[in-house]
């Protein structure tokens, strides 16, 4: 490796002079493989194939000869990097290879220096970066498209963990990485690496050790990433340990299917050793010159060995080189070399680095290879990921199976499951450690749940519980959940919720019992004296009162000018508009309404009064029928916004949501060890209030029935069973857990251990039963419209008669000096009069001036005397 870095350093000290150019009769290509491998041998049939087709067109190198020269590395790295400084001395203008991403990669610094383009398409290492190594080109899809194929068909088969093995080089390392992050889109993960070494090194000890290993791993998914020789090795390997049987997946990578294509017949170890392995192979589209190549490849291998799609893409490399080299030489191209003048000192000798020389051209040949077009129409079209295209034919897994695999099973080490309960010292209906016989001994409403989940697993789960905690207070459940995280148990079992910043670190199963914080707080009998307000708040009360004086305002105005009903003194007309307002909430009021506008509003009225009384009526029944209990606090807002002290169950999450979400300071929390501290506590008034989650309470209820629940639950979240990340046992208990609850299970365990008798008589919260001022708001929202538009109407039509008819009767001598004040005071007696004594009125003064217009002033002046005298009667007579 040392020398390879010396050469590559010497070869960057470049100064270069420039040689005469010429056109020569013959395109020199070298080629690096391992030609005794089975893609080297694909390799060699197929190249050969290509170059005597161009040889054979004289309009592709226009009468010039590809000349192909091979050079076979045999494993080593050190002849291949010979082999290419040997092809940089005789004016080589492309490498076809490396075979191996190994010399991929020191090659390709030789490469970016001289400008000769190396083409590959078997080195398929996708940390190859054209950034990186421009002059190095990928001409088959690289490992990432393999590993996105794999990850897709482990997510397709709901396998969650899987194991690598792989040879440690270059290609199957940075395979495995590519292959770990397309896993992790897709929520899967490699969760064991087992390296071989490089191929074909690999003896049969080390991969025995190393598939030992792999059978103690819990995941039985097995992608195996390496070459052909160590592949067969480790099936041949993996048979004898028992690891070919029934439960096992294996996914080969393209190595497997180029054994399969090229060799013809397998042996019957060989073919025994791999049944139910799944592989890929690479995509090629159909065409006629593909079906050709086919028909032709028996007698081009004289049947040594069979086609695979790596001697397509062998062929495909070398036609798509010659047409890049004939548009080079079309666009004016010449082999032209330059000698590298920091090396001339180095000529001679074995090495005879100084002969080593820049391709002048190799830049504009390396543009027109990457402007060929050599995308695959399946890659054209964009992907079809519905639903209905997700589909796979049968499989028959290892052992003979067609029964998907689960895909794990517990660690063959001999250890059991270690679940972490917590040692709880009160509410132990969920969680009860005793010693029976001196030995410790689980039980309680969560424990029973676990076990029945246990028991409906299609396979044993070996476990142990373990107690967490002192046995003197309760655990912090956080930090059992922590336990579980690091690893230090394998799951935890308890009356564990389910909330955000556990769900960071760990996984849990679908809930068995909804849980939710709630305040319990001291109550109270109420005197049911003044029942009669309750149905309403005092808003309620306002508003609606404030609504009934105003309909009674709002149908006098709108019927006082033609009603009989609502004229009279001032006194009569206030009794009368608070007795029709207050009426109508029995419907009870005798005044008619004669006006349409009258009618409509108190249409819409009594459809509001309706309503009001049908809820105040269930509401007040409700109240008088339910023993009700008060207290100052109403629910976790009033709390919140109290000073008072707040009591919480030690180990509960209850103390981190009160501090971190309600912002409520922790001067205000009290720490509350048992069900009889919190009594205690409530009773002297310690605190004024407890906030725990529901389970709990309702066993603290049960016993304490004074105390109550106030308001509604105010969060939602439940409690499950803890396993580390990505755990598959999470999955299957979940399912057990629905299916405890569909069969009536879950239930049963619940009344075993949590059913109690509840208290005599249940109390209810009257904050409950009353109506608000928003419970009604849209239905005065709508009165008050009504009562605003008739308003609005009736006042436009008073202007109206007012203008016409008005004017008409002011003394035209006197209209000059009028003033405002006196057109006020016309317009609100104008107002008040009735309707009826108006328009006769307003008659008799027509006629009045039609007199005096023609001249009979005394007839006008008895006349406008008795009309005055007349009306003043009259109205001493409404009187």
């Amino acid at each position: 490796m040392n020398l390879v870095w010396h050469v590559s350093i010497f070869v960057l000290c470049t100064g270069a002079f420039s040689a005469e150019a010429f056109i020569p009769d013959v395109v020199k290509v070298g080629a690096i493989f391992t030609f005794s491998t089975i893609n080297g041998k694909v390799a060699r049939v197929a190249m050969k194939a290509a170059e005597d087709d161009v040889n054979s067109d004289p309009s592709i190198l226009g009468g010039r000869k590809l000349s192909i020269l091979l050079h076979d590395s045999n494993f080593s790295g050190f002849l291949g990097i010979m082999g290419a400084l040997k092809y940089m001395e005789t004016d080589t203008v492309a490498i076809l290879g490396p075979q191996n991403a190994v010399m991929a990669h020191v090659l390709s610094h030789i490469a970016n220096e001289l400008h000769v383009p190396l083409l590959s398409f078997t080195a398929l290492d996708p940390t190859l970066s054209p950034l990186q190594y421009p002059y190095f080109i990928q001409t088959a899809p690289n490992d990432q498209f393999q590993m996105t194929a794999i990850a897709d068909m482990i997510s397709y088969f709901g396998w969650g963990e899987v194991v690598a093995v792989f040879s440690d080089d270059d290609q199957s390392r940075n395979g495995v990485i590519a292959l770990g992050d397309k896993l992790a889109e897709r929520r899967c993960k490699i969760s064991y690496k087992a390296a071989l070494p490089p191929d074909p090194t690999a003896t049969r000890r080390e991969v025995k050790d190393q598939l030992v290993k792999v059978r103690m791993m819990e995941a039985r998914v097995i992608v195996l990433h390496t070459f052909y020789k160590t592949g067969l090795l480790v099936f041949d390997e993996a048979q004898n340990l028992g690891m070919m049987e029934t439960g096992y997946v294996w996914i080969a990578t393209t190595w497997l299917s180029t054994v399969l294509d090229s060799t013809s017949p397998l042996s019957s170890k060989t073919a025994n050793s791999i049944q139910g392995v799944l592989t890929l192979s690479p995509h090629t589209p159909d065409s006629e010159s593909k079906r050709s190549f086919i028909s032709q490849w028996h007698n081009l291998s004289n049947g040594s060995i069979g086609l695979n799609p790596y001697g397509l893409y062998a062929y495909d490399t070398v036609r798509m080189l010659a047409r890049a080299i004939k548009l080079f030489f079309d666009q004016g191209g010449t082999m032209s070399f330059s000698n590298i003048t920091s090396l001339s000192q180095m000529r001679g000798g074995a090495l005879n680095l100084g002969a080593l020389s820049i391709f002048d051209g190799g830049k504009q040949l390396l543009n027109n290879i990457l402007q060929t077009n050599m995308t695959e129409i399946l890659y054209a079209r964009p992907p079809n990921r519905s639903i209905s295209s997700q589909q796979l034919d049968s499989v028959v897994w290892p052992g003979g199976t067609t029964k998907k695999p689960r895909g794990w099973v517990f660690p063959n080490n001999g250890k059991q499951l270690r679940i972490g309960v917590p040692n709880r010292v009160s509410y132990s209906n969920f969680v009860l450690l005793s010693s029976v016989n001196g030995t410790d001994k689980v039980q309680g409403y969560c424990v029973d749940v676990f076990l029945a989940a246990i028991n409906l697993l299609p396979y044993a789960v070996p476990h142990m519980f373990i107690p967490f905690g002192d046995g003197h207070k309760n655990p912090n459940f956080n930090e059992l959940v922590n336990m579980v995280a690091t690893n230090a148990f394998d799951a935890a079992v308890g009356d564990i919720a389910i909330v955000t910043n556990r769900t960071k670190s760990v996984d849990f199963t679908q809930p068995y019992i909804e849980s939710g914080l709630v305040v319990v707080a001291p109550i109270k009998k109420f005197s049911r004296a003044w029942a009669f307000l309750r149905p309403f708040t005092p808003w309620m009360w306002v508003v609606t009162a404030a609504f009934f004086l105003i309909v009674g305002t709002v149908v006098w105005i709108l019927e006082h000018r033609i009603n009989d009903d609502f004229r009279g003194p001032p006194k009569k007309q206030l009794v009368t508009i608070m007795w029709f307002s207050f009426s109508t909430m029995f419907f009870a009021h005798r005044e008619n309404t004669v006006s349409t506008l009258g009618r409509i509003v108190l249409i819409i009225w009594l459809f509001v009064v309706l309503i009001i009384n049908s809820s105040y009526t269930a509401s007040l029944t409700s109240i008088l029928t339910a023993q009700q209990l008060s207290s100052p606090i109403t629910g976790i807002d009033a709390l919140v916004t109290s000073n008072e002290p707040i009591g919480f169950q030690v180990g509960s999450f209850a103390e981190n949501y009160l501090t971190d979400e309600l912002n409520i300071p922790k001067s205000r929390l009290v720490a509350l060890g048992s069900p009889e501290e919190c009594a205690v506590a409530l009773e002297r008034g310690t605190v004024a209030a407890v906030v725990d989650e529901q389970p709990y309470m309702e066993l603290f209820l049960s016993d304490h029935c004074r105390f109550s629940v106030r308001g509604q639950e105010f969060t939602k979240s439940g409690w499950g069973f803890a396993f580390p990340r990505d755990s598959p046992l999470a999955v299957d208990m979940s399912t057990a857990i629905l299916s405890l609850s569909e069969n009536g299970e879950l239930q049963r365990i619940h009344n075993k251990w949590l059913s109690r008798k509840a208290c005599a008589s249940q109390p209810t919260d009257p904050v409950a039963d009353k109506f608000e001022l928003q419970s009604f708001l849209g239905l005065f929202l709508i009165c008050g419209i009504a009562f605003f538009l008739a308003l609005i109407v009736y006042f436009c039509l008073i202007m109206r008669q007012y203008a016409r008819h008005v004017p008409e009767e002011t003394d035209p001598s006197s209209r000059a000096g009028s003033s405002r004040s006196a057109r006020l005071q016309t317009f609100l007696s104008f107002a008040d009069e009735k309707e009826e004594v108006w328009k006769s009125k307003s008659k008799r003064k027509r006629k009045d001036m039609y007199n005096y217009g023609n001249g009979n002033e005394d007839e006008f002046r008895n006349s406008s005397r008795g009309t005055e005298a007349s009306w003043e009667r009259r109205e001493m007579h409404e009187i």
